[in-house]
């Protein structure tokens, strides 16, 4: 990502360190969770995934010309929702030339996710767990973080998977830095194909 962007990372960010909170996350077979999406409707995740899928997932995202402030940027691995998910948008065409689904996870309501959708050009669906169904069934990595607006305050810690007939064949957790996830996801893939 350009230094200069609007979504630049700071330099001095702390580096998450492997908790080891989805160890247990690889050979999962994906549960019949349905989740609001903000293409309308509703998304169940072991039916999306039937085929093959990359799923991210954010902490969440910030409001538009609003800084999180120095505490957000504090906790290792909070920083960095937007840049991660521009980093998917910037490579939806490639990960769709594939044959892999994209779409995100975040505990932030439906509302506020559909404005972030809006405002980025993001070409893919971002399904929310606000009513943490997803989180709960499946142990996701959380912390908590009390935010103005948008949804909870428990939050999802920052990961992606690939997923092949429900299944979670692949994850990358703690993802660092969050700009590049995408690009890593996508090296990936294509290595595993060649």
């Amino acid at each position: 990502m350009d230094p200069t962007s609007a979504h630049a990372l700071p330099a001095d960010l702390p580096v998450p360190v492997d908790d080891g909170a989805a160890d247990h996350l690889p050979g999962t077979v994906l549960p019949a969770v349905a989740l609001p999406s903000t293409a309308g409707g509703t998304v169940r995740l072991d039916r999306a995934t039937a085929g093959r899928a990359v799923l991210f997932f954010y902490p969440r995202t910030g409001e538009a010309g609003k800084s999180a402030g120095p505490e957000w940027d504090a906790i290792a691995g909070a920083r960095g929702c937007t840049p991660q998910s521009c980093g998917f948008r910037d490579l939806a065409a490639e990960f769709a030339a594939e044959g892999v689904r994209l779409a995100a996870v975040s505990t932030q309501d439906t509302a506020y996710q559909r404005e972030f959708v809006e405002r980025n050009h993001i070409p893919f669906e971002i399904l929310s767990d606000a009513a943490l169904g997803l989180t709960r069934a499946l142990a996701l990595p959380t912390f908590e973080f009390a935010a103005p607006r948008g949804g909870r305050s428990t939050l999802i810690k920052r990961m992606a998977w690939h997923v092949e007939g429900g299944q979670i064949v692949k994850v990358w957790y703690p993802v660092f830095p969050p700009d590049r996830n995408a690009e890593t996801v996508l090296a990936w893939l294509r290595e595993r194909r060649a």
